[in-house]
């Protein structure tokens, strides 16, 4: 569909304001659908991805209908996750910023209720929540549903995989049935068309024409391997690609769980993400992954919605998604922002046929590739060597070394032979401090812990009932160290990450080495980066 420009919207100047200002001049393909219609008074389905515009494409309209004379909630915002709740909120906010006496409000669990009900006292025109929350204040009296004439689902298909159905009937069910209903939806399943026939008025279908849902700069690679070659395949093209942020999509939980463990236990800084995990177990690992303490984020469908991290360089479909829209939303975590990215699937016996669905779904060519061998690696670690060195060369001051080198070409040996020795000693030095034990002696690496702090691995979690009180009472109690001096203490089902002085890193290694904790003899070393 052709973009428009903003202002060939029948919109207020106080909204053309407000998106001049967030830079931005067209409308995406849901906008253009979706503003007028809802503007019309139209009850619609929008498929539309994240990242798509979709949330100004009901935001814009809503704001512009607004009674800013009118106190009481007059639009409802379901939302699946509080990240989204408070990405949609914030998004509002900028787009209602000229718009005098209009507020909206998000609610969502683990922040203070009683704030919540001070908020909505104070008077409130559009509630954006979670479902809990949302039926927590109906319950109570706080929400009054009297003047709701819109209601939006955000992630209709989310909330539906997430078991929110019956709260979401509940709340449509009560509020008035002269409303605006809106759903908007990655994908479309059923359970969606027969909600929509239920709860909507002569409802139009908006879809973004397939050509759009893919992003240009992403390279897709595919490569097609066996099942048991998947993590080889997995770690020798992060090897080779060295991607700053990564995510990796599974299909269920336990995969999540068991392909983050084989992750960290070879030294990757990867953490996992999914349904099972709570509000803020989700907010300290996307934390992480947002601020880099992890570079490789390994994530379900459901969990990664919402995720809007722009510095996203590869994403890496682990299972091949059970549904072709699910690609697409995948591969447009990275590629955001006008930056290039990286999209690679493996593909195992029959997936082949799916693969080919993709592609026609998705009017793409996904290359075929082969799994990187360890030349290719090690030849991607020659050229690396090779820029660094250039640049070094470039920038320092070599006089006095230079002096050494020529005196060395005086007795015996050739400039050539110099520089391959100098290049083949600081490689291997290299390769040492990636694959010896960091109790070996030499220095520690990048270990993924705070500044002046080293992290280490220990081959014990949940499921050998420790806490954090065994750890530090194990490791100060046979190092003497200071408990006071031990830092943060990451407990997993099957192992533990603890940070300790880096002056201290060696000693815990030397002393705990097949020490026990809680009764169970326990291997330690220092995680590494990749």
């Amino acid at each position: 569909m052709q973009k428009i420009k903003f202002n060939e919207l029948n919109v207020s100047d106080e909204i053309l304001k407000a998106v001049e200002e967030m830079g931005f001049e067209e409308t995406t393909p849901i906008q253009t659908n979706a503003i007028p219609a809802v503007l019309n008074g139209k009850d619609i389905v929008g498929q539309a991805q994240t990242g798509t515009g979709k949330t100004a494409a009901f935001g814009i309209p809503l704001l512009e209908e607004m009674d800013a004379n009118n106190k009481d909630p007059q639009a409802i915002i379901l939302c699946p996750t509080r990240e989204l709740a408070i990405q949609v909120s914030e998004e509002l906010k900028r787009l209602a910023k000229y718009k005098k006496r209009i507020y909206t409000l998000p609610v969502y669990g683990g922040q203070s209720i009683g704030r919540q009900i001070k908020a909505l006292n104070k008077g409130v025109q559009i509630v954006i929540g979670t479902p809990g929350r949302v039926m927590d204040h109906i319950r109570r009296g706080t929400l009054k549903l009297d003047n709701i004439d819109y209601f939006v689902l955000d992630e209709a298909d989310v909330m539906l995989d997430m078991g929110f159905i019956d709260d979401i009937e509940t709340v449509l069910r009560d509020i008035p049935e002269d409303r605006q209903t809106l759903f908007f939806s990655a994908t479309i399943p059923q359970s969606i068309k027969r909600l929509s026939k239920k709860y909507q008025k002569n409802s139009e279908f908006l879809r973004v024409a397939h050509e759009k849902l893919t992003v240009p700069s992403i390279e897709q690679y595919y490569y097609e391997i066996r099942r048991h070659d998947k993590l080889k395949a997995l770690t020798r093209i992060l090897d080779l690609s060295n991607p700053e942020l990564a995510i990796v999509f599974c299909n269920t939980r336990k995969m999540v769980d068991e392909l983050n463990i084989k992750l960290q236990a070879r030294g990757y800084l990867s953490d996992a993400i999914h349904g099972g995990l709570n509000q803020n177990q989700r907010d300290r690992v996307m934390g992480k992954f947002r601020n880099g303490i992890i570079e490789i984020l390994v994530a379900t469908d459901v969990a990664a919605r919402g995720i809007d991290v722009e510095d996203v360089e590869a994403v890496f479909n682990y299972d091949l998604p059970q549904d072709t829209d699910y690609y697409v939303h995948r591969i447009g975590r990275t590629g955001r922002a006008g930056k290039s990215g990286e999209a690679h699937s493996f593909v195992v016996g029959k997936d082949i046929y799916k693969l080919r669905d993709i592609q026609k779904y998705t009017k793409s060519k996904i290359k075929r590739s082969e799994i990187p061998s360890q030349n290719d690696i090690e030849a991607a670690k020659f050229d690396q060597f090779n820029d660094e060195l250039s640049q070094y060369m470039d920038s320092a001051d070599l006089g006095k070394y230079i002096e050494l080198i020529e005196d060395l070409i005086d007795e015996q040996y050739s400039a050539l032979e110099i520089a391959a020795a100098l290049m083949k000693k600081s490689i291997e030095r290299e390769d040492s401090d990636d694959n010896q034990p960091e109790n070996a002696g030499q220095s520690f690496g990048d270990t993924g812990a705070e500044p002046g702090m080293v992290r280490l691995f220990i081959n014990i979690g949940k499921k050998d009932r420790v806490s954090p009180r065994h750890i530090v009472g194990a490791i100060a109690g046979e190092t003497g160290m200071p408990g006071g001096l031990i830092g943060a203490i990451d407990i997993y089902d099957n192992f533990t990450f603890v940070e300790v002085p880096r002056e201290k890193g060696h000693e815990v290694l030397q002393i705990m080495k097949d020490n026990y904790i809680k009764g169970t003899k326990v291997n330690i070393e220092a995680a590494r980066s990749k």
